[in-house]
């Protein structure tokens, strides 16, 4: 049992991370949005994610970590190749939560000026997410081909929150901000089928061993199941937006349960593609784990502390169910 310790820590931290972009990309996508709506919609935008944007974020913590405590090596190799990056995105992070109270508190003299800052952060902290997930999928190695692959991932990571941020909107709104959501996940769902095309075809192109490994026979018909689904989930929210009938009757909810099903297929692959690497072509996870009596010691920690973050989530969902309203402070 002690040999699938490493196991559980990844596959821990790949939940972390999973959950974190379901659930941060719709507050991201919903960051990229605000210039969209007026005033009020602006309120209500801000309002549908106020109880709950903490807690997602807790959830790349997590995620970060795991692989700092249970993969001390990789940990060390991955955040110096993303060192630019990272400090990208947490400034981004950091100026959406300023942002996310001084948009109110400052005044309404100030308000366009903090919301235009509310944007710049969920975009800045989007395209620095996409960069490190297309340096990570290419092995952190600074060629032409690596940098090529970030900057497309970087492009299009944030169709798919605006994806996620428009189908939150059609859960947690009303009226004329419904409507606007519905059009919003209609423009965005091109780009975004564009971008999970693109990011299909360049992966296997910029990495041999992941290439190796979807197409020889019978890993071909035995992976075929991901890509089946994630088309099918995809052409399903088409058909759905365009669905108005479906949508006013209360059924919102399955384009975000349609991007979940395409999220969670792109995770497995990605994880079938680089096991056993926590690092593709550098280091495997049994490599990069910490010894095996801190591994123990660890594994208590992450098995009580995983499931509280999850049943918090669950318990801040549940409380703040229900459709949004006006941001108040009093």
């Amino acid at each position: 049992m002690i040999e699938l310790l490493p196991l559980f820590f990844v596959f821990a931290m790949g939940l972390a991370l999973l959950i974190y972009v379901l659930l941060d990309g719709f507050d991201l996508g919903i960051g990229i949005l605000l210039p969209f709506g007026n005033d009020r919609e602006k309120d209500i935008m801000v309002a549908s994610i106020g109880p709950f944007w903490d807690a997602n974020e807790t959830w790349i913590v997590l995620g970060v970590g795991v692989l700092l405590i249970a993969f001390p090596k990789a940990h060390g190799i991955v955040l110096t190749a993303l060192y630019i990056p990272v400090t990208i995105m947490l400034f981004g992070l950091t100026l959406r939560g300023v942002a996310f109270d001084f948009r109110v508190k400052a005044g309404d003299d100030r308000r366009s000026l903090w919301n235009a800052a509310f944007c710049a952060g969920s975009l800045t902290a989007s395209m620095a997410q996409g960069w490190m997930l297309g340096a990570y999928i290419t092995g952190l190695q600074n060629t032409g081909t690596s940098l090529a692959f970030s900057t497309l991932i970087a492009l299009t990571l944030p169709a798919l929150y605006i994806m996620l941020g428009g189908a939150w909107l059609m859960i947690k709104t009303e009226d004329a901000l419904f409507d606007k959501a519905v059009r919003w996940c209609r423009r965005a769902w091109l780009p975004m089928g564009l971008a999970l095309l693109l990011v299909s075809i360049a992966t296997p192109l910029v990495s041999e061993s992941i290439a190796s490994r979807w197409f020889t026979m019978p890993s071909v018909i035995g992976l075929l199941p991901i890509p089946v689904s994630c088309a099918i989930a995809y052409f399903g929210i088409g058909w759905i937006l365009q669905r108005p009938e479906i949508l006013h009757a209360g059924y919102g909810w399955l384009v975000f349960v349609a991007l979940v099903v395409i999220c969670l297929m792109a995770a497995i692959g990605l994880a079938y593609s680089i096991y056993p690497d926590i690092i593709i072509g550098q280091m495997n996870l049994y490599e990069a784990a910490a010894a095996t009596g801190s591994l123990v010691i660890i594994f208590w920690g992450v098995a009580i502390t995983l499931p509280l973050i999850a049943a918090y989530s669950v318990f801040v969902y549940r409380v703040f169910g229900g459709k949004a309203t006006e941001l108040r402070y009093d």
